[in-house]
């Protein structure tokens, strides 16, 4: 059935998605009396921006994955560990802890070449995400988490720039009782993480705290990588009405080796191998991150509320690249080591009011934040005489700064006893500067800024066409600025940040339904489509350093389903599968090989964005039996084909890997043992797990293990 509706043309799969849906009001009505008591969904508010609601009545597509499933049988490091769950969602490990995972939402930010793009990421309401979109998902702890909730399509857009998905995680809140945890996990490629929870109440405060120690000698030469985190929550309780949130979060990874991608002919040599330039050059990075947030939730008379939200961090990080030295010789090349220094705040203020309208309840949110980040960018040769990898020389000396100032009002009217509206608008303004202080013969003063703004709206209904299922239809606007590190380098080889960049812009729908077709069985599913405006795209990548340029058109449209239910007897299913159709609507002119300062490459309309593989599938079969304490599950995920380039002329290969994994829970008094194994990739298949966008020497392919294993250990202790 799949491969037949992924074979239709972008009007038939409309008409066939909302003929289905039809079909279903019909036969679901029937099979689903209006008085029947679904168990349909969770409690979300990152659709209503602090809003509780379930996401059965959102007219979005949101997901929440909870914090048994993030922590059973998983090593609770990686968010591609459970990603690739929600549908739309592509989450790629690549075996590269210097560039962190990459993840898209129905493909936006499929283009990033390090860390996360085109996505808004946050942890307990505080952004994980810079004001130029740039986003870092190392600091997410999932040991402490209760939830994640995921969030895509039109609404993704009431976040501001580079919103085309929104990822945030909630640390569980501590107590009734104090609980101590301890957990270690072995596996293959020398994988070790030791992790210590404290959770709990004293008086009015509930806590949890939260640190681990991860290292791993890496799956490929030259990729050994250690990583520190703490994690740490307070919520105090001075009334029934005011709450007050005290959150502090760190990370550390220092010398986090860096093996590059590999050439097709290298990959199918040898997979494990490194770049030869990446020991040549000893390329690797280290970073240092802490912020601290205070969030106020505080109920007023009535109905009404205001949520304030403070936060500040410093993040800092030195990569040395494997840029040639003759490369360097030019007054102009800012060398091959980056040596980044940022400060960053931000504030999040919003009220929220409950009261009728027409005699139906509404409910409205508005709001205003700011957020502002001063980077301190130094560049320095890669080499000091005839030793190679060491920091050299100064090239580069700029302070730049990103200000933001966003203004949000969203709404949620019950306007009949079957339907529903939402709607909201925000307004936001990014402006860039850019200070240099780095002045010799050939490099002049190359300061300057540049301003981006957009207002962004969004419409949603829900059809509440019984107890069990509801149909759906919402609109939106987004935009997406240049992030700091796409400005960094201008295409035609010279200094200064490109602010001939602009910013991309983007008009979605989509249509969808939610039910509970059967007691203890749920479907989603929906049909999605975005038009982009100058889509920002990489216009050359060599050796780990990129340039970017405004393409024109592109369009994103697919299908994306949810199954789950249980079989009785212990067993259960779940099944998450997308089908998404990226490409770029218009022609434009790119490089294909380093060195290139002019496009000389034609791309024509109709090439297949790289990075977003057309067809996407997780599915579990999992069984328990609780008087064991055991739970064992088979996994399978599909990745389709995916391009590597803007030419189409290479690609990874689809591939269908099987995990297997087994966990046993015993209960002794006060304590709790829990003992895992998981079993990844089980046929040993060989494959590229991701790939290095648009890459100027044809190394795109980021090798995946094959056969590979994890062994865990916890203990927890109730006092």
């Amino acid at each position: 059935m799949p491969q037949f509706i992924f074979s239709f043309t972008g009007q038939t799969k409309t008409a066939v998605f909302i003929a289905a849906m039809s079909t279903a009001v019909q036969v679901l009505g029937q099979t689903v009396p209006a008085s029947t008591e679904p168990t349909l969904s969770p409690i979300v508010t990152i659709a209503t921006h602090g809003v509780e609601q379930s996401a059965f009545d959102t007219p979005a597509s949101v997901d929440v994955i909870d914090a048994s499933t993030l922590q059973n049988a998983e090593l609770q490091v990686n968010l591609s560990e459970t990603l690739d769950r929600v549908p739309g969602i592509m989450a790629n490990n690549r075996q590269n802890y210097a560039q962190d995972i990459q993840i898209s939402s129905r493909g936006f930010g499929a283009r990033s070449t390090f860390g996360v793009r085109g996505l808004r990421l946050y942890a307990d309401g505080i952004p994980a995400s810079f004001p130029d979109g740039q986003g870092q998902v190392s600091n997410f702890d999932l040991a402490s988490a209760a939830r994640i909730e995921v969030l895509r399509g039109p609404f993704s857009a009431l976040y501001g720039n580079s919103s085309g998905g929104v990822i945030s995680v909630f640390t569980a809140d501590g107590g009734p009782e104090t609980v101590a945890d301890l957990a270690t996990t072995w596996g293959s490629n020398g994988v070790q993480r030791t992790g210590v929870k404290l959770s709990g109440t004293q008086g009015a405060a509930q806590y949890n705290i939260s640190a681990a120690k991860f290292g791993t000698d890496g799956y490929r030469d030259h990729s050994a990588a250690t990583r520190e985190n703490f994690n740490g929550k307070v919520k105090y309780t001075v009334s029934d009405d005011t709450h007050w949130t005290f959150v502090i979060n760190s990370v550390n990874m220092p010398g986090v080796q860096d093996p590059l991608g590999l050439t097709r002919a290298e990959m199918l040599a040898n997979p494990r191998q490194a770049t030869p330039s990446a020991s040549l050059f000893n390329t690797r990075k280290s970073v240092d991150q802490l912020q601290g947030g205070i969030v106020l939730d505080q109920r007023l008379s009535g109905e009404q509320s205001f949520h304030i939200a403070a936060y500040s961090g410093t993040r800092s990080a030195e990569q040395f690249q494997s840029i040639p030295v003759a490369t360097q010789a030019s007054a102009t090349q800012p060398g091959g080591v980056i040596d980044l220094s940022s400060h960053y705040q931000g504030l999040d203020a919003r009220w929220i009011g409950k009261s009728k309208l027409l005699g139906k309840p509404l409910t409205l949110t508005a709001g205003l934040s700011t957020d502002q980040m001063n980077q301190s960018r130094l560049g320095f040769q890669n080499f000091v005489g005839s030793v190679l990898g060491v920091q050299g020389a100064l090239r580069r000396d700029e302070l730049n700064t990103v200000d933001a100032f966003d203004q949000y009002v969203q709404g949620q009217w019950e306007v009949a006893e079957r339907w529903s509206i939402s709607a909201g608008l925000r307004h936001s303004q990014v402006s860039f500067d850019s200070q240099d202080r780095y002045m010799v013969a050939g490099n002049g003063d190359d300061s300057g800024s540049v301003k981006y703004q957009a207002t962004t709206p969004a419409l949603g209904v829900v059809f509440h066409a019984s107890d069990a299922l509801n149909l759906y239809a919402s609109a939106g606007r987004g935009f997406e600025t240049p992030t700091l590190n796409e400005l960094a380098y201008r295409a035609n080889g010279g200094t200064g940040l490109n602010f001939g960049l602009q910013s991309a812009t983007s008009r979605q729908w989509e249509i969808g339904m939610k039910t509970e077709f059967m007691p203890n069985w749920h479907l989603n599913a929906a049909y999605f489509r975005a038009n982009t405006a100058n889509e920002i795209v990489v216009l050359s990548n060599s050796g780990g350093r990129s340039t970017y340029q405004n393409s024109g058109n592109t369009l994103r449209d697919g299908i994306e389903a949810a199954l789950s239910g249980h079989w009785g007897k212990g067993w259960s299913t779940y099944l998450a599968a997308t089908y998404l159709n990226a490409t770029y609507g218009s022609s434009f002119m790119t490089c294909v090989a380093a060195p290139c300062t002019t496009p000389n490459t034609l791309i024509a309309a109709g090439n297949r964005i790289p990075g977003i593989p057309r067809a996407s599938l997780y599915g579990e079969l999992a069984w328990q039996y609780q008087a064991w304490g055991l739970e064992t599950a088979l996994e399978w995920r599909h990745v389709g084909k995916m391009y590597v380039n803007d030419t189409n002329s290479d690609a990874a290969p689809h591939v269908d890997l099987l995990n297997l994994r087994a966990s046993l829970l015993q209960k002794f008094g006060h304590w709790a043992i829990r003992e895992f194994v998981r079993v990844d990739n089980l046929t040993n298949r060989s494959y590229s797990g991701s790939v290095i966008v648009n890459e100027g020497s044809s190394r795109f392919f980021e090798p995946a293990p094959g056969r590979n294993f994890l062994v865990g250990l916890g203990a927890t202790y109730t006092f």
